[in-house]
């Protein structure tokens, strides 16, 4: 997600579970409780969220998703329609029952392996009784029918924008970040959660729809109506969906390596983002030079028709919002290179739980910046010298980068302040080894969530010295530690 305007003020939540949680949580994203049965074999219920630092019902326990099937019948902008979502999974455990995020809509019917299930919700939970209890290590069928409410936008007071189904002038685009893809269909939502994705979306004709990954499929259907089929090719976390409808142009052009762009746009704004837009392949070279290979089939953007001031790093689409490819060209190319910089760190290399999202924003900060700075943007030295200043603030306000202490986490500590552990890093251990440490980690993680020890302790290895104590108050310190090379830089005084 990339933001440039100062996020509107909002109502903080209680801390205490946040940290409560933080405290507790030591080990991998797992289930959170109930404690494991005596016998593996007896059936219990699976997790109501994965005990996750910052959000602990995010999630779920019991059971891993193997691959999603969203059938949506869209009608028109802001009107319901009938949907269904089918989940394959595997149990984890020994299953009497397990849920679901799900968030609105309106639910109809629940079957486990084609038998009607019992179903209730809890708040943002579906809990699932199947009539027979899921063995452990077996695979099994969830499908939801439900009728979707693109009216029920959630705004949220720990998230910078409206989140769920956003309504265009002819169609819809989702903003299911950080954990609005509840909003959207049933899953088990978490970043660390990914399974492929495939879509079949049904819209009037004179409409498309577009999704994450590749059509595979465009059918006519009786009475005018037109059936669009995405897969998303790899697997997807749910936060990272995308799906858009609307007067759509798709502009088709190649990158290196002949890596195939598809850029979707509104029809009446193919013109005017056309210059902009043509950087990508540049973008991607740029990237891959420091990065190394793009880590997916496909790339593009989707030119949102919409006011919501957010991009979005949706995997291989990302949400760019017209105004900032109708502005100036430095604006535009920092928007553009952060959310193509988060296809290598935050959708390839995905975060295990948000007290990680330091590795995704500030990676995708780290590059915006970079590049800028290369092509007429503002120097690179100087915004880090100024996010120094305020580091301090910043951790006693939001936490230190690795451990945030309240839930709103697209704060500035998340974007200039965590992009500054990496400026240290590379202060630290000069630019050829910083290089390595960089390509080593999206080549080891690629496909896979990691934690920020997990880069602790790859950069160590690449450098050939132990940085732990060098990273771990920079990471997780409640005062900012000196800048390497750079004895001048002071810290402002903390302000309340």
């Amino acid at each position: 997600m990339s933001t440039f305007r100062t996020p509107r003020r909002r109502a903080r939540l209680a801390l205490a579970v946040a940290v409560a949680a933080t405290a507790a949580f030591t080990g991998p994203v797992s289930q959170a409780a109930p404690a494991p049965s005596p016998r593996a074999d007896v059936p219990s219920p699976g997790a109501a969220g994965l005990g996750d630092p910052v959000f602990p019902l995010d999630g779920n326990g019991g059971y891993e998703v193997s691959r999603y099937t969203l059938d949506f019948d869209w009608q028109a902008p802001s009107t319901p329609f009938e949907a269904s979502t089918t989940i394959r999974a595997t149990a984890t455990q020994a299953l009497s029952r397990f849920d679901l995020d799900f968030a609105g809509n309106a639910l109809h019917t629940v079957t486990v392996n084609g038998t009607t299930a019992a179903a209730v919700r809890e708040g943002d939970e579906l809990v699932i009784t199947p009539r027979t209890p899921l063995p452990r290590g077996k695979a099994f069928t969830v499908k939801i029918t439900y009728t979707a409410d693109p009216t029920g936008i959630r705004h949220r007071d720990d998230a910078i924008e409206d989140y769920g189904w956003i309504p265009t002038p002819d169609g819809t685009v989702l903003y299911p970040q950080p954990d609005g893809a509840k909003m959207i269909f049933p899953s088990n939502d978490h970043p660390s959660r990914r399974a492929p994705v495939t879509f079949h979306v049904t819209t009037p004709a004179g409409l498309t729809a577009v999704a994450n990954g590749r059509l595979t499929d465009r059918a006519e259907l009786p009475g005018g109506r037109v059936k669009w089929t995405y897969d998303s090719e790899q697997p997807v976390a749910t936060q990272l969906v995308q799906l858009a409808i609307g007067r759509f142009t798709s502009v088709e052009s190649t990158g290196p390596h002949g890596l195939p762009i598809r850029d979707v746009v509104p029809d009446d704004l193919v013109a005017p983002t056309a210059p902009y837009r043509a950087l990508t392949a540049e973008h991607l070279a740029w990237l891959e030079d420091r990065l190394g290979p793009y880590p997916f089939d496909r790339y593009g953007l989707l030119v949102g028709d919409t006011d919501l001031g957010v991009a979005l790093e949706t995997q291989t689409l990302s949400l760019v919002p017209k105004a900032d490819l109708l502005g100036d060209r430095v604006s535009a190319e920092r928007n553009q290179v952060h959310e193509l910089a988060h296809q290598w760190t935050g959708d390839s290399v995905g975060i295990s739980t948000w007290s990680d999202l330091w590795l995704s924003e500030g990676h995708a900060r780290f590059y915006e910046r970079l590049y800028s700075e290369e092509h007429g943007g503002a120097g690179f030295e100087e915004a880090m010298r100024t996010a120094y200043a305020s580091h301090d603030q910043w951790r006693h306000d939001y936490g230190a980068p690795a451990e945030p202490t309240e839930p709103n986490l697209f704060k500035r500590m998340r974007y200039d302040g965590s992009a500054l552990v990496l400026y240290a890093l590379r202060e630290k251990v000069g630019d050829a080894t910083f290089r390595k440490i960089e390509r080593a980690w999206v080549s080891t993680y690629r496909g896979r969530s990691a934690r920020t020890r997990d880069y602790v302790d790859l950069a160590s290895k690449t450098a050939g010295q132990d940085l732990g104590g060098f990273l771990h108050p920079w990471l997780y310190g409640a005062k900012t530690p000196a800048m390497p090379n750079h004895p001048d830089w002071t810290v402002d005084p903390v302000q309340g």
